[in-house]
């Protein structure tokens, strides 16, 4: 079976429900921040230790309606998934699901298109500059892809893709958008919405044609350090986050 049942998740994960919920949740947000593109593009999160049992959105399910209970429980050993009624998009099971087997500390994974990481990723030179405090949050955290080829439906392309990433938590993808990950859905989801952040300042800074202001590597390593006394702030956020959400429509919970 490619949705797998249950009961066939270890009983140690029994914070399956609430995983469900937050990778809901992330996508409802991300379309609320006007990062979605119409019934594509893919989050995921392991339900396993070794990465291999994973959650994932169906195939063409647009993210504002994504409910918890539509979310496919996959085994990306099951070389038989996408023969099946109910497999997920080629693409999505390709990068996805490569990226649990290949990474196992990927436990979370979100990949999108969003306006200024994907500016940034479409210019000939895509590094992540440290030029304040959001940009330097990134220094050193970032891989870089530059092989884009078209969209990625190859065990090649996922298997390159693991390879870029490295022990980065984010891959610029060239020409393409970038994917984060990390231990939990709100810790993946402040890296996201810094990174876009940290994407608009740059491509704003460069647009004005003057010099940037590029921070020393001393410095930028300080600033990133310093970010790390800041962690709890992902969970704050992204419960106020999910109470706007129920504020309006809870059905994402379900």
């Amino acid at each position: 079976m490619s949705a797998l049942a249950l009961d066939q998740v270890s009983p140690q994960h029994n914070g399956l429900t609430a995983l469900r919920q937050d990778l809901a949740a992330a996508f409802r947000l991300c379309h609320r921040m006007g990062w979605s593109e119409s019934v594509g593009n893919h989050f995921s999160a392991a339900v396993s230790d070794d990465g291999r049992q994973f959650l994932l959105n169906p195939k063409w399910l647009h993210f504002g309606a994504i409910r918890a209970s539509d979310l496919l429980l996959l085994d990306s050993d099951d070389t038989a998934t996408l023969s099946r009624p109910d497999a997920p998009d080629a693409s999505a099971w390709t990068v996805h699901g490569t990226l649990h087997r290949k990474l196992p500390r990927a436990r979370v994974v979100l990949h999108c298109h969003s306006p200024y990481a994907t500016a940034l990723a479409c210019l000939k030179d895509p590094t992540m500059v440290p030029i304040d405090n959001n940009t330097a949050r990134f220094y050193g955290r970032i891989g870089y892809d530059l092989g884009f080829g078209g969209i990625a439906d190859a065990e090649e392309e996922g298997e390159r893709l693991a390879e870029s990433l490295g022990d980065k938590d984010v891959l610029v993808m060239g020409n393409h958008g970038v994917t984060l990950i990390a231990d939990t859905v709100a810790a993946a989801y402040e890296d996201l919405y810094f990174f876009e952040k940290a994407a608009q300042t740059l491509i704003l800074a460069r647009s004005t044609g003057e010099p940037l202001a590029v921070l020393s590597d001393a410095v930028a390593q300080n600033t990133v350090e310093g970010w790390a006394a800041y962690a709890g702030m992902a969970d704050r956020h992204f419960d106020f986050l999910k109470s706007e959400l129920d504020a309006s429509d809870t059905s994402w919970r379900t």
